[in-house]
């Protein structure tokens, strides 16, 4: 089966970007959530009003219908600000895992100052901040430091050998692991 990845992040952070470059290497469809917004959160968002989770429930809902009617694969770039949005699209889509964009505040508002044709105005990035809970550990998926990964292609591959290839080499290990020796370290030996 190919992956079902949401990148998440707030505004300004590529979402849109990655999500193309990150399709693109996986040779599967890519689609912008904010495709998906009701005409209602489109103006909202225009005017300046932040979302609220009511508005933003019956939209969580078709991406995670997208990502669950895809078994090709599919990426989608999705702000997915809060861990309850996460668990929403985890329920229509439980094999989704999700690319964290995660970038300093300032790097994030040069962005976001310099992009043209978004409904997203710049004064919007600190309701989004204020609104972003990052992915916990415990919640399928990797954080991708901006600050520390510069170019769409580290975070690609990044993201690809996180998600995509790890998982692979991984599960393999899990379920056959290395016969243990009988000079092996009781620490390192498996039950008997």
């Amino acid at each position: 089966m190919k992956p079902l990845l949401v990148v998440m992040g707030v505004s300004g952070s590529g979402k849109t970007t990655v999500g193309i470059a990150l399709a693109a290497a996986l040779d599967v469809p890519f689609r912008d959530a904010d495709d998906l917004h009701p005409a209602a959160n489109v103006a909202k968002m225009a005017a300046g009003i932040a979302l609220t989770d009511d508005d933003r429930m019956p939209w969580l809902a078709l991406v995670g219908a997208e990502l669950a009617a895809a078994p090709g694969g599919l990426v989608i770039a999705c702000s997915a600000l809060k861990k309850v949005y996460r668990r929403a699209i985890l329920a229509a889509a439980p094999a989704v895992r999700f690319v964290f964009l995660d970038g300093s505040r300032g790097l994030l508002e040069s962005r976001v100052q310099f992009r043209q044709g978004h409904f997203m105005p710049a004064a919007l990035l600190d309701s989004q901040l204020a609104t972003l809970e990052p992915l916990a550990p415990e919640e399928p998926g990797v954080r991708v430091s901006l600050d520390e990964h510069l170019t769409v292609a580290s975070i690609v591959a990044l993201s690809i050998v996180a998600l995509v290839v790890a998982p692979l080499v991984v599960a393999p290990l899990v379920e056959h692991p290395p016969a243990t020796s009988p000079d092996t370290s009781p620490l390192l030996r498996a039950p008997e």
